[in-house]
């Protein structure tokens, strides 16, 4: 059994489900995620992690793909 941490972050510049599932993927594949699920809406990204992991490499990964995180 893994530790189960929770991570909300927030990202700017979606604007339709092509963006979500661009997030979707790119946080997906950090080692580590467990879970991902993220929201148009509410312009944020809900986390499982089985360890800890920067917020630098969010920013990162975000980034390169042309959004923001807040």
């Amino acid at each position: 059994m893994f530790k189960r941490i929770h991570k909300k972050i927030h990202i700017e510049g979606m604007h339709c489900e092509g963006c979500v599932m661009r997030v979707k993927n790119v946080l997906s594949s950090i080692p580590g995620v467990k879970k991902c699920e993220v929201s148009l809406e509410d312009k944020c990204a809900d986390l499982v992690l089985s360890k800890e992991i920067d917020d630098s490499i969010f920013k990162e990964k975000i980034e390169s793909i042309g959004f923001q995180m807040q």
